[in-house]
């Protein structure tokens, strides 16, 4: 998915040159070893979905962005790229984005450090946009943390439920993509009725991304994930279908048998393939359909006609590489 060729906005594009620059900007010091270290993910890349959603919610495409809109967008940026140093420290990650990981490079402790860096530039940020900025990235701090608690705290427990389930990734996933067109509407100034909508067409956003890439993960070859496939039931995360593999009634047994405890290569792959063997990616893609309803919904008081267009491309598309949507 090209996230910047399906929301067609090429006004958008062009910002997102702008804000790539604040970005590095942001977190430089002016210690070298620092700032090493801190714009190690940034030049490393990525797809910058969070100031997308931010930048496209505030000026549709039709205007270009003010420094304040751009100060958003690097604002959330910042947040989700400090999850993720985080985030390899607990995985014990060598990778990300193609390059090594910052705990790979220069040691976990730097890694949780440069990560609450990151953290404090993101809320600085924020303040300087308005106490309703800092309290939105505050609240957004918060459901990071209740999302990832919950992750960890149900790691390798067949007893997971869906609600545990949802309960996480609304809090490591959606809630960022969320409080990106939050952000956005924020700085534009919106209405409420429009600031709500776009806030909640965020959040399904984020609810699919991370359906999707649960799918992905069970389903997608190694190359096209840059990790083995099945890797989640391995480190004993176990994703919407794998629940509802577990309690299949033709497979459900087998599969018990082998969750609850790390998996080697060759179990991992088994577990796979029993996963991909229960209706669990057909119930969890139904799940997707679910909150595109409700994001196309939400979309339909946005009053701009370009925004809606681009944003129901952008949502649509997460689904469309899936196997049998």
């Amino acid at each position: 998915m090209n996230p910047h060729e399906r929301l067609g906005l090429t006004s958008v594009e062009g910002d997102l040159v702008v804000l790539e620059a604040l970005l590095a900007e942001s977190v430089i010091f002016g210690d070298a070893y620092l700032d090493s270290v801190t714009t190690h993910l940034i030049h490393a890349g990525g797809k910058r979905l969070r100031p997308l959603l931010a930048v496209a919610s505030a000026t549709s495409g039709e205007r270009p962005a003010t420094r304040e809109d751009l100060l958003g967008g690097v604002s959330l940026e910042l947040m989700h790229l400090a999850s993720l140093y985080h985030d390899d420290v607990m995985d014990e990650a060598d990778i990300r984005r193609n390059v090594d990981s910052v705990n790979a490079r220069y040691g976990n402790l730097i890694a949780i450090v440069a990560g609450d860096y990151l953290m404090a530039r993101s809320a600085g940020i924020a303040a300087d946009l308005g106490a309703a900025s800092a309290s939105l990235m505050a609240r957004t701090l918060a459901w990071l943390t209740r999302g990832q608690v919950s992750e960890v705290r149900t790691s390798y427990s067949l007893e997971r439920s869906e609600t545990d389930y949802f309960e996480a990734i609304e809090g490591k996933t959606a809630a960022l993509m969320s409080a990106s067109c939050r952000m956005g509407a924020m700085t534009a100034h919106h209405s409420l009725e429009v600031t709500e909508a776009l806030t909640e067409f965020g959040r399904c956003f984020g609810m699919i991304y991370q359906l999707r890439d649960d799918i992905l993960d069970l389903t997608a070859t190694k190359n096209q994930l840059g990790k083995p496939a099945g890797q989640d039931l391995a480190e004993g995360i176990y994703n919407l279908p794998t629940l509802y593999a577990i309690n299949d009634r033709r497979m459900g047994d087998e599969l018990r048998q082998l969750l609850g405890q790390p998996l080697d290569e060759d179990e991992r792959e088994r577990a796979r393939k029993i996963v991909v063997a229960t209706d669990g990616i057909e119930r969890t893609i139904l799940a997707a359909t679910r909150y595109l309803d409700l994001a196309h919904e939400a979309l339909s008081v946005v009053p701009s006609a370009g925004l809606r267009v681009g944003f129901s491309s952008l949502i649509t598309s997460l689904l469309e590489d899936l196997p049998g949507y």
